[in-house]
């Protein structure tokens, strides 16, 4: 009897539950089937790496865990199995049908890469839960686990896994939605974070303490991002890659998360291997150029073996100085002669005798030459810049190169020799009241000159005097009949203007040639000298005295900083950006013009906010001139961290590039008069902050002739006032 009640109570007995663990389980979302039932649906949204966010991401990647065990069999090993196509349309079908996805290539890709790896977490599951029972036999993966190469890989992923030196602290969060989240949290305006960024703030615990090697990688991180651009970021390793010293697998980006590729990321084209039609062709265009050289060489060779014999027959004759140049500085005009003889550009040639070029002799029958204006854009170099690398004249912009005897012409070939020194600007040997006088002479011939200048062929076109109420460019023709009337009429003469340390941070010497005259008066392409000497007009003009344009807006170099020098020495045009930039204590703006070989363009720069104003009058983007953007993003970069500026994460890495539609022009020549007349607007506007849509104050299309012909009517206003011709 005492047996049977002992029997009743444990019957009655509630089971021991002291050591049941409480899990998770498996979800089966019954409540999206009952939404999909009412023809309900869920949104979801992705971020700028293409990755899933928002509040019903964490929904979406369980159903698809609930698909993958409904329609996946467990016997299947690999994901990529082909067998498989018909069960992976059914799980891209249900999830259509509850959520609004684009039904298109790259969100499939992306759902049934996450289907993957749900897949194979259940896969190990089944496999620590069941087959470690002896009793339960699922055949098909014990003989899986059993092979060797599988042991080998699950015991190195095994320990691995087991004690990770950067332990993730973000539990199913993962990056994509970390990622969101921070940017909700600092309510930025940018679209993504760096890598190393999320990478730190997914190893942070819910205390909120960083450990000390994950901010010592972090820190090694930024160190690294100064130095290396996002070309060679994509080409080798990553920046956390480095820090952390491991290697980057393909496919992935480190820190961030699934789904996120190096082609997504760095928006570049997949590289493949050519073909063999494709490396037939690239060989026989490779053996037209070999054999395009050898005859240009046999050419290169009569021609020096000519001009030997001519050497040997005149006693007069010399390496580097040709009596038919004369001594000194002179403008002139530079051919090539294959693969057909024709002008490619303009500059002056420096005739002085043991004359060295980058420290090393000229070679026999050649003179140092600067080239100021590029012709033809696709011409090459007689010789090519072994030190700068440099073979295309475009590049040699603003540099001295070497270039052949035969090839070399003086303008209107009028040997001259070199302007004294005493014919440059002196200032204080000449009053104001010679000024006026000199303006006054200029200014009464201005009649006989509008007549006479249709007689001149290489004047612009002139067929009778102007009209009543019409634009007289008076500045111009005063200063044209100064010109022909004084020792610059002649070929080599030059000007030498200073230009004050305030200008562009150190003090120089621009020269002003009788070449960079005709540009104005003809209306052609300019050259350096006669930018930077619009440059001082508005100093001298705007800025002197007006502390507050002063302090606001600052000068950037063009012959410091060019598309020659970039290539040939990037660490000195780098180091005097920062230069520049650590000059100034408040917000500044300040203006670059740029040539990028055959094209004007300005650059507004503001190194504190890291913002970069591209004004480009031919409506180009700033990507087509990479090694400009590069030493502009690396400068910025180097000046922030000397001046040891706190940047918040979210813009450690972004330097904001802005286009504005600016004026454009309609022909190929007057970039530089637009340039000079943005300059002038802007200072004339007195803001840091340039619109994107330009000043309504000068918003238009396109610059009018009027318009431009005013700048250089300031310009030659200038240069009578300033003295820089003499009669």
């Amino acid at each position: 009897m005492a047996s049977d009640q002992e029997n009743s109570q444990d019957a009655n007995a509630p089971d021991d539950t002291s050591e049941k663990e409480i899990t998770r389980g498996i979800t089966i979302m019954k409540s999206i089937i009952r939404d999909r039932d009412k023809a309900v649906t869920y949104n979801v949204n992705w971020n700028a790496d293409n990755q899933l966010i928002g509040s019903n991401a964490a929904k979406l990647a369980s159903y698809i865990g609930t698909l993958v065990r409904m329609h996946i069999p467990i016997t299947a090993t690999r994901w990529s199995n082909k067998e498989l196509g018909s069960a992976k349309d059914k799980i891209w079908t249900e999830i259509l049908r509850s959520f609004n996805i684009e039904d298109t290539t790259i969100r499939k890709k992306y759902i049934l890469q996450l289907a993957g790896k749900r897949h194979r977490g259940w896969r190990t599951f089944l496999t620590n839960k069941y087959l470690k029972d002896k009793e339960i036999f699922l055949l098909n993966m014990i003989r899986n686990i059993q092979d060797e190469n599988f042991k080998k890989v699950s015991a190195t992923n095994r320990e691995r896994a087991s004690n990770p030196t950067y332990a993730y602290k973000k539990g199913r969060l993962g990056y994509a939605r970390l990622e969101e989240k921070i940017l909700d949290e600092t309510k930025s305006d940018a679209t993504s974070l760096p890598p190393h960024v999320l990478w730190k703030e997914a190893r942070v615990g819910k205390d909120g303490t960083v450990r000390d090697d994950v901010q010592h990688i972090y820190d090694e991180c930024e160190t690294l991002s100064q130095s290396i651009s996002t070309a060679e970021d994509q080409e080798n390793r990553s920046v956390l890659s480095r820090a952390l010293n491991v290697p980057e697998y393909p496919g992935r980006v480190r820190g961030k998360g699934h789904g996120c590729t190096p082609t997504s990321l760095y928006k570049n084209p997949r590289r493949r291997n050519p073909s063999n039609q494709e490396v037939m062709e690239t060989l026989q265009a490779l053996q037209a150029q070999v054999l395009q050289l050898q005859k240009d060489n046999e050419r290169y060779r009569c021609m020096e073996k000519c001009s030997s014999q001519l050497k040997e027959t005149s006693e007069k004759a010399s390496i580097n100085c040709q009596n038919k140049f004369p001594e000194g500085i002179s403008s002139c005009q530079l051919y090539l002669s294959s693969p057909t003889y024709r002008l490619v550009g303009k500059g002056k040639v420096h005739n002085t005798s043991g004359d060295l070029l980058h420290h090393r002799p000229l070679p026999d029958g050649h003179l140092k030459v600067s080239v100021d204006v590029v012709l033809d854009k696709d011409a090459l170099l007689p010789i090519p810049d072994i030190v700068s690398e440099t073979t295309l004249l475009r590049d040699a912009i603003g540099s001295f190169v070497a270039w052949p005897l035969d090839l070399i012409f003086i303008d209107d070939e009028t040997p001259t020799k070199p302007a004294s020194k005493d014919k440059g600007i002196l200032r204080h040997n000449e009053s104001v009241a010679s000024q006026k006088e000199v303006f006054a002479q200029g200014s009464q011939q201005l009649s006989q000159k509008i007549g006479s200048r249709q007689k001149n062929k290489r004047d612009l076109p002139v067929t009778s005097l102007p009209k009543k109420g019409a634009f007289v460019p008076r500045y111009q023709i005063s200063l044209e009949t100064l010109v022909d009337s004084s020792d610059m009429a002649t070929a080599g003469a030059i000007r030498l203007l200073d230009m004050e340390e305030d200008i562009f941070g150190y003090s120089c010497t621009e020269t002003i040639g009788k070449e960079d005259l005709e540009h104005i008066f003809r209306h052609q392409e300019l050259g350096v000298g006669v930018i930077h000497t619009y440059i001082r007009f508005l100093y001298d003009n705007f800025m002197r005295g007006n502390d507050q344009l002063s302090n606001r807006f600052r000068f950037v170099s063009s012959s410091l900083v060019n598309k020659a020098l970039i290539c040939r020495e990037p660490d000195s045009c780098r180091e005097y950006l920062v230069k520049r930039f650590m000059a100034s204590s408040t917000n500044n703006l300040y203006l670059w013009p740029y040539n990028s070989g055959c094209h004007w363009l300005l650059l507004a720069i503001d190194p504190l906010k890291e913002v970069v104003y591209f004004l480009n009058s031919i409506d180009g983007e700033w990507t087509n001139y990479p090694d400009m953007k590069q030493l502009v993003d690396t400068s910025i970069k180097v000046f922030r961290s000397q001046r040891q500026a706190r940047v918040p994460r979210t813009k450690s890495s972004n330097i904001t590039w802005i286009k504005v539609q600016c004026p454009l022009q309609r022909n190929g020549i007057d970039c530089g008069y637009f340039v000079m007349r943005f300059m002038r607007e802007i200072i004339n506007m007195n803001q840091i902050e340039i619109p994107i849509t330009y000043f309504d104050e000068y918003k238009c299309a396109h610059y009018t002739r009027l318009q431009l012909e005013q700048i250089k009517e300031e310009l030659c206003q200038y240069f009578i006032e300033k003295r820089l011709i003499s009669i």
